[in-house]
C-alpha cells in the first residue's frame, strides 16, 4: 500500500472512529442507565450551566488540553480533533435519537452503546494520530511523576465520577458495564484495525503499537 492511500485509511479510521465514539456515548446518554466515568462529569455540568453535554465535552477537553502545556505533551492531530468531533457527534445523536422510557428498549441501547465505543475506540487509537486530551494529561503526569498510568487513571476517573453525580451526573449499570467490557473490547479491536504508520512522519502519531495504548479520553 502506498504512503499515500495508508495516509488516507487512517485518516478514514480517525474521524469515523471519532464520530462513532460520540454516537457510543449519545446512546448511553439515552439509555439512562449509567455513563461511562468522564460523561457523568459532561452531564453533571450540562445540568449546572444548562449546555448541551456535547457542547460541555467540547470545552473541557479544550480545558484538559491546555494542562498539557506545563506537562511539555505535544498533540497531534487526532488529539485535536477528538476535542470537537466527539462533542459534535454526541449531540447530533442525541437529537436524532428519540427518548425512551421503556426498559426494554434502554438496555440494548447500553449494550449497544458500549459494544460501540470499543469499536470506535479501536479505529480511532489504532489510526496513530495521538491520544485523546484526558489520556494525555494521563500519560503526561506520569511522565512527571513517576507514578503508574493505573493509578493515575483510577485517580482521575474516581475523582470525576464523583464530581459528576454531585452534579447530577448519572451513575448506574451501565458505568460498571462500561467499565468491565470497555477493555477487552477494545483490545479487540484494536488489533482488528490496526493500520501501520506511513514511513511519512510529517503528520504527528501517536508512537508505539496500539495494543499497549489506553483509552481515547
Amino acid at each position: 500500500m502506498s504512503t499515500q492511500s495508508r495516509l488516507g485509511r487512517r485518516l478514514v479510521q480517525l474521524y469515523t472512529g471519532l464520530a462513532l465514539y460520540g454516537a457510543s456515548s449519545g446512546l448511553l446518554v439515552e439509555a439512562g442507565l449509567g455513563l461511562e466515568p468522564w460523561n457523568v462529569l459532561h452531564q453533571g455540568l450540562s445540568e449546572l450551566t444548562g449546555l448541551s453535554i456535547g457542547v460541555v465535552s467540547i470545552i473541557v477537553g479544550a480545558a484538559v488540553l491546555l494542562l498539557w502545556i506545563p506537562l511539555r505533551q505535544r498533540p497531534g492531530l487526532g488529539t485535536v480533533s477528538n476535542v470537537f468531533v466527539v462533542g459534535l457527534a454526541m449531540d447530533g445523536t442525541l437529537a436524532l435519537v428519540p427518548d425512551t422510557r421503556v426498559l426494554a428498549v434502554r438496555i440494548p441501547l447500553l449494550v449497544a452503546g458500549v459494544v460501540l465505543n470499543g469499536l470506535a475506540t479501536g479505529l480511532y487509537i489504532s489510526a496513530r494520530f495521538g491520544p485523546g486530551p484526558r489520556d494525555g494529561l494521563m500519560t503526561g503526569l506520569h511522565r512527571r511523576t513517576g507514578r503508574s498510568i493505573r493509578l493515575l487513571r483510577t485517580a482521575i476517573e474516581l475523582t470525576v465520577v464523583a464530581t459528576g453525580f454531585v452534579l447530577g451526573g448519572t451513575v448506574g449499570v451501565g458505568t460498571v458495564l462500561y467499565a468491565v467490557a470497555i477493555g477487552p473490547l477494545a483490545q479487540l479491536f484494536l488489533r482488528m484495525f490496526d493500520a501501520a504508520p506511513a514511513p511519512d512522519r510529517g503528520t504527528a502519531v501517536a508512537e508505539g503499537p496500539p495494543g499497549h495504548a489506553i483509552l481515547p479520553r
